[in-house]
């Protein structure tokens, strides 16, 4: 495995980590939402990979080795010696139930050999527990999937996505590994802690909450935040709720994406079902920096081989919690899986990994998720 890492400077030139010649490569866009936007970006990376398979996502922060990025652009180019990809995109404008776009998209996929999904997912529109489902509906589907959906910082206004053209929004892109030399892992793990009284979610219609205990799931939210609720929806970012949905089921952290004052509900980053358990949840920024060294620790367990490629996808929450020290969980990452690896990635508006030692995905909010691979 080749790869090559770079970063794009104010002055619009690039500046390159490595400068292997690399021959149809997997090309990894990371970047602020308004440079994305920027008419000449696409023919620009073009340029400098003309056979690449090129997929760009908007994020709310750029990860490259151990640093993390605002305003930029970064880029990892990665060509494997024995791993095929395929990579298949659409667009959820095309369709009204995003789990069928999820099944179109895995349908689209040959299974045998199919090791791996990654996605890099619109964060605006996607519901993305729905495209879980959709994508793991695909008949024989049984290929392990990680990935996110894109960030906009912390403005929440839109996210913009491709593969192979000028980054727009509503897209989803799944890039498919297969071959039998390739060890793929995967975790993920928070350090969130619940408080307050565990109540139960009495309406709510995807990833829509309406009501807790019976009553408007906002007010209720809103109580909780006393002050800080004049600052939603970026608040919710520091007060995500954990759902359980049976008492044998594991946890899930949910975001707050959006709030609607007229319906009084709150909309999340992914489905929160009725009769779920509900709770607040807080965190510290030692706890945030140990839950992703957990994270890194359940990624490395059994593995055969050291990681060449890590892909870290973190929670713009978390982002927000650390602040100047954010780049202390990339570093608690980096001393986990050794110095070998090469590690890119972003903070997301929800991340895409199986709990440590099983293969059915979940969707998280407010976690750091790794995918580490070599060949």
């Amino acid at each position: 495995m080749k790869i090559n890492q770079g970063k794009r400077l104010k002055n619009g030139e690039w500046e390159f980590k490595q400068s292997q010649k690399l021959t149809k490569p997997l090309v990894l866009v990371f970047g602020d939402r308004f440079l994305l936007e920027a008419d000449t970006i696409y023919e620009e990376i073009r340029e400098l990979y003309p056979d690449g398979e090129l997929v760009f996502g908007s994020t709310s922060g750029e990860i490259m080795e151990t640093h993390v990025f605002e305003d930029s652009i970064t880029l990892t180019a990665i060509e494997f010696e024995k791993t095929e990809i395929k990579i298949v995109s659409e667009n959820i404008s095309d369709y009204v139930d995003i789990e069928k776009m999820g099944k179109t998209i895995s349908d689209k996929f040959e299974k045998e050999g199919l090791r791996h999904l990654f996605i890099v997912s619109d964060g605006s529109f996607v519901n993305g527990s729905g495209l879980i489902a959709g994508l793991e509906s695909s008949d024989n589907f049984e290929a392990s999937i990680t990935g996110g959906l894109c960030g906009d910082g912390a403005r929440f206004e839109k996210t913009l996505t491709s593969y192979n053209e000028k980054p727009k929004q509503g897209e989803v892109v799944a890039i498919g590994f297969y071959g039998e030399s390739l060890e793929v892992s995967y975790a993920n793990y928070g350090g969130w802690t619940p408080f307050g009284p565990e109540r139960t979610i009495t309406k709510s219609v995807g990833n829509v909450l309406y009501e807790i205990d019976g009553q408007p799931a906002l007010d209720l939210y809103k109580t909780y935040l006393g002050e800080k609720a004049k600052e939603l929806p970026q608040a919710a970012l520091l007060y995500p709720l954990t759902v359980q949905q049976s008492d044998d089921a594991e946890p899930l952290v949910r975001t707050i994406l959006n709030i609607d004052e007229e319906a009084n509900s709150m909309i999340l980053a992914g489905d929160v079902p009725v009769h779920s358990k509900v709770q607040l949840m807080m965190s510290t920024m030692d706890d945030i920096a140990d839950g992703a060294s957990n994270a890194a620790e359940y990624a490395m367990l059994n593995r055969t081989q050291k990681p060449d490629l890590a892909i870290l996808v973190s929670c713009v929450g978390r982002k927000l919690v650390l602040a100047q020290r954010t780049e202390e969980e990339i570093e608690e990452v980096k001393d986990v899986i050794g110095d070998q690896a090469m590690i890119t990635g972003f903070y997301s508006y929800g991340e895409m990994a199986p709990f440590s030692g099983k293969n059915q995905c979940q969707l998280h909010n407010q976690t750091m998720t790794l995918t580490l691979m070599s060949e």
